[in-house]
């Protein structure tokens, strides 16, 4: 690292204008990224090769449908005079009005199915014109306008989970750029509290370079990137935030211990380049463990996630870049003239944090506990996590389409009607007999096979399935496994709710596999940075109850709607997002080890010239303490301003991020950590020679006992 810092600091012309054109050019590219980006998920499953054959041949007959509801004037039924030629007129107003998209009726089909109760109702199912198409507020507002107009003498009432879930949605349109000015503006309050002076811009112009920096990698990684894995508009806020988040908290490590030894005495080259040798090292190591847990998300077989995985390994390690060799250039130029007006002190600890690590050291069996019972309480509340997707009576939240949704159960319609199960029939004469054999399961309200000439493709057929219950949320029952088994072995059962149930199984199948990864890597590497068995095993296992902890707050909040109407004006969901906890778990594991880090290499700086415990704690502790803080705030304040996103993948992974990172901080790090290291002393450090050797750790020269005192540091926080 000090060879580095020399040779960036010599070379500080070169550096400057190669990040000065990279900036440019990432400015220049920033505009076209989001259209690289594609949405969709590809599995290889039974329900995803279902949905591409139906979309080939039936655009998007796999969606979930808009329905509308018609209720026929007082004293009338589906089979009195006239009322035919009326529902035909609705469907030909549809068609004229929506070109393109493809409607079950009964007057095209004379289905009982879709008769309501007493026969003095019945719906419509609409489906969109393209795979990937949904029915949203836009598509079912043109519907019901379209019915109305048609057959003025119907009352018509219009709903579809996706227009529910718009309803339960924050209104406005978020962006990148306005959740970046939010979480900058959070950063930019914590670094002037940090350092008084005019230092607090240099953490945001690095995070401003890295951004810019990663944006234009994905630009790039998405024309090497297989078509059947796109990166994902997502994409695009993860990087920027949580990059804006780790970039500063990077450059706020460096900046901070540059300063601290300039207050030593050091000319301003010397405490670059001290600076760099002790917390570049730091901030190394935590970007590749951060990296890892990212990277390690490719493991999982879901386009998504892999896509955010791969996207994923650029935040740390462009951040790194931008701390390690940009950062140098321009303290070791402007530094000291931007160190101004030093409002603020530097002292080599923190008054209130040696006062606190001296209370948890005193009362270690008391904190631990305080600590292990708050994590293993929110632990609790995460083994009743409901993974699928919410119910519609969860996302009804007033307006328009929950009235379509109350009309639809008035009339006598169960709700799994809003998630119709497409099935795709090679041969249309078999369709008939398929229709009759799923009349008989009891868990269908009925099936139907459109006959019109837009639903027929060849010699292929669909028959729309009628669950009684939604298909992919908690109560969805046995519907889908019913069709799957009463259908013949060519046919092929689709559906988004289909494909969502397998896209939960394929990721989570491997969610053992993951963590299993992330684990042994992330051990491994701790054990030879910090030259302990013990402490990486520590911290392996702290950081999993800190992660399942966070799943009890996505729980509390998500799924059991604390808090949800103050923070974001919506309803409870019910149910977790499927893609959240997994990707949760790869960006928490890796972004939190890096406070780990911060404070044991600086624990251990403190043990290796003292050879005690106690005051390696208080050292590492009163050094850390405030700047642990100053980064969790700063990167609570960028994933924050990420959750106002409209996206709820999204949305949730932020929350769940923001809360998590401070629960680490605070709970794990300034609790647990002290307390716990303090509890197994002279344990702490015990190194096994066999095992020194398996990591290829020499001794270091003049110690007698390589098996209890292998003391290299990691590098200094």
């Amino acid at each position: 690292m000090d060879g580095l810092s020399r040779w960036v600091t010599q070379h500080r012309r070169t550096v400057g204008l190669l990040w000065l054109v990279i900036t440019v050019v990432g400015v220049l590219m920033a505009p076209s990224v989001s259209g690289r980006l594609k949405g969709g998920n590809h599995l290889n499953s039974a329900a995803y090769r279902a949905n591409e054959r139906i979309a080939e041949e039936y655009g998007g007959a796999t969606a979930d449908p808009g329905v509308l509801v018609l209720d026929l004037p007082p004293g009338r039924t589906v089979r009195s005079p006239h009322v035919r030629t009326e529902l035909a007129a609705v469907d030909a107003g549809i068609a004229k009005a929506a070109p393109g998209v493809r409607v079950v009726s009964y007057a095209a089909t004379d289905s009982r199915a879709l008769i309501g109760k007493g026969g003095t109702s019945t719906v419509v199912l609409a489906y969109p014109p393209h795979d990937g198409d949904d029915m949203d507020t836009d598509a079912v507002d043109a519907l019901v306008a379209a019915a109305r107009i048609a057959a003025p003498q119907l009352t018509v009432h219009g709903t579809s989970l996706q227009a529910l879930a718009a309803g339960n949605t924050a209104k406005g349109n978020s962006s990148v750029l306005s959740e970046l000015l939010i979480g900058s503006l959070g950063a930019l309050l914590v670094l002037a509290w940090v350092f008084g002076s005019f230092l607090a811009l240099l953490p945001l112009v690095m995070a401003l370079v890295s951004v810019l920096t990663m944006q234009l990698l994905i630009y790039g990684l998405t024309y090497l990137v297989p078509a059947d894995s796109p990166i994902g508009p997502s994409v695009q806020y993860i990087v920027a935030l949580l990059g804006l988040g780790l970039s500063i908290d990077y450059s706020l490590l460096i900046v901070t211990r540059w300063r601290e030894e300039r207050a030593a005495g050091r000319t301003n080259d010397e405490a670059v380049r001290e600076a760099m040798k002790r917390a570049g090292h730091s901030v190394w190591f935590s970007g590749l463990v951060a990296s890892l847990g990212l990277f390690a998300l490719t493991v999982v077989p879901n386009s998504v996630v892999r896509g955010i995985g791969i996207s994923g390994l650029f935040i740390p390690s462009t951040a790194t870049l931008v701390a390690l060799t940009l950062l140098p250039v321009v303290l070791s130029k402007i530094g000291p003239r931007a160190d101004w007006p030093r409002r603020r002190t530097v002292h080599d600890t923190s008054r209130f944090w040696t006062w606190w690590s001296h209370r948890v050291i005193r009362h270690r069996v008391a904190a631990a506990a305080a600590g292990l019972a708050i994590l293993c309480g929110l632990t609790a509340v995460a083994a009743t996590i409901n993974i699928s997707e919410p119910t519609s009576s969860a996302l009804s939240n007033g307006g328009p389409y929950t009235d379509g949704l109350h009309a639809l159960a008035a009339d006598g319609f169960p709700s799994g009607t809003l998630t119709t199960v497409p099935v795709y029939v090679p041969r249309a004469a078999d369709a008939p007999g398929l229709v009759a054999s799923l009349n008989e399961v009891s868990s269908l309200r009925g099936a139907i096979t459109p006959t019109s000439p837009d639903w027929r493709h060849g010699d292929s057929a669909v028959v729309v399935t009628l669950p009684r219950h939604e298909v992919g949320s908690s109560q969805g029952g046995t519907s889908l496994d019913d069709i799957k088994q009463t259908v013949p072995r060519d046919a092929l059962v689709g559906g988004e709710a289909a494909l969502g149930i397998d896209q939960a199984d394929s990721t989570y199948s491997t969610f053992p596999l993951l963590f299993a990864l992330v684990a042994l890597a992330t051990f491994l590497l701790l054990a030879r940075g910090l030259k302990s068995i013990l402490l990486p095993a520590k911290a392996v296992l702290l950081n999993a109850l800190s992660v399942a902890a966070s799943y009890g707050i996505l729980v509390l909040v998500f799924q059991q709607g604390l808090g949800m109407q103050a923070l974001w004006g919506t309803k409870s969901y019910g149910a977790i997002d499927a893609l959240a906890p997994v990707l949760l778990f790869g960006f928490l594991f890796g972004v939190s080890m890096d406070y780990e880090v911060f404070i044991l290499a600086r624990v251990r700086e403190g043990y290796d010239r003292t050879r005690s415990t106690h005051t390696g704690i208080v050292e590492g502790v009163s050094r850390t303490g405030r700047l642990v803080t100053s980064a969790a705030l700063i990167l609570f304040f960028a994933l924050a301003s990420l959750s106002t996103a409209n996206d709820v993948t999204v949305r949730e992974i932020a929350a769940g991020l923001a809360a998590g990172v401070l629960l680490d901080a605070v709970v794990v790090r300034m609790l647990l950590l002290p307390a716990l290291v303090s509890l197994f002393g002279s344990a702490n450090w015990w190194m096994p020679s066999w095992a020194a050797r398996l990591l290829r750790l020499p001794p270091r020269a003049g110690e007698r006992n390589p098996r209890e005192r292998i003391t290299v540091s990691v590098g200094d926080a």
